[in-house]
């Protein structure tokens, strides 16, 4: 019981901590950033990002347009004029739709800029986003109904003010459980090397000699640990801080560690053959 208790509690705590980020990043994600204009005759823009890719340096954004009132016509999924949806210069083109046909929802590709991918898992980028509507020619009021449903990103979203359209600035970070598994494998890759280590300084302060199964598993851990860095969310290249902070090191000392054990237990095995029979 002593040793239980303490455990059980251990475990308790864990899974409430755990329960509370989970539901905090799920509000996060099921958060809808409302911008632009409330009358009653104008065109909704639902934008939702799909996928943010960093090494390209975009983010998709799937885009349904809505006309409301007098602009649309069949419970707005027709526009009742040509209809043109204008972005900003981030997003690569705009969206154009024929009057008295459906309207179809469209992915559209959005740059972004600032930071670099070199610096994963805490890497940040910022970008624009926004929509005029024009109308059988005339510009009329839009409104952006805005949410994220990439899971490894979060979104703080921005609104600027203006009368006819709706512009949103927009900062992208790392999720909070993306990054807590990226620090969570730099602690497991120094534990590996560590472990490694004292193995090492183990085998050789006591002239074992070659130990085979001491030496399959430094071997085994030092491919493992290649494996276990292309696991990281985000597909990060090589080079960005995760590597230089654990998995480059990790995998110089694990490796330095396999030749010092080799050597040392070869000089000791032939010392023992040399040795009087």
């Amino acid at each position: 019981m002593p040793v239980l208790l303490p455990i059980a509690v251990l475990i308790v705590v864990a899974v409430s901590v755990g329960s509370w980020l989970q539901f905090a990043e799920r509000q996060a994600i099921d958060t809808v950033h409302t911008v632009g204009s409330a009358a009653a005759d104008r065109v909704d823009v639902e934008a939702a990002v799909q996928h943010v890719d960093a090494a390209a340096r975009e983010l998709v954004l799937r885009v349904r347009v809505v006309p409301r009132g007098t602009l649309g016509e069949e419970e707005g999924s027709a526009p009742v004029a040509d209809l043109s949806i204008q972005t900003t210069a981030a997003a690569l083109g705009d969206l154009e739709f024929k009057a008295h046909e459906r309207l179809a929802t469209k992915d559209l590709q959005v740059a972004i800029t600032g930071g670099s991918i070199g610096d994963y898992p805490f890497d940040t980028y910022e970008t624009e986003i926004g929509f005029w509507a024009v109308l059988d020619g005339k510009e009329v009021p839009v409104r952006m109904l805005f949410a994220n449903h990439d899971t490894l990103f979060s979104v703080a979203a921005t609104p600027a003010p203006a009368p006819q359209e709706a512009v949103l600035g927009l900062a992208l970070s790392r999720s909070g459980s993306l990054l807590v598994f990226a620090v969570f494998m730099m602690v497991v890759m120094w534990a590996l090397a560590a472990s490694v280590l004292i193995g090492t300084w183990y085998l050789t302060t006591r002239g074992e000699g070659l130990v085979w199964p001491a030496l399959a598993w430094m071997a085994a851990t030092l491919f493992a640990l290649s494996a276990f860095r292309n696991t990281a969310p985000g597909s990060p290249p090589i080079g960005c801080v995760l590597d230089w902070f654990a998995f480059l090191w990790a995998e110089t000392v694990i490796a330095l560690c396999l030749i010092a054990v080799v050597l040392t237990g070869v000089r000791t095995a032939l010392r023992l053959d040399d040795g009087p029979q």
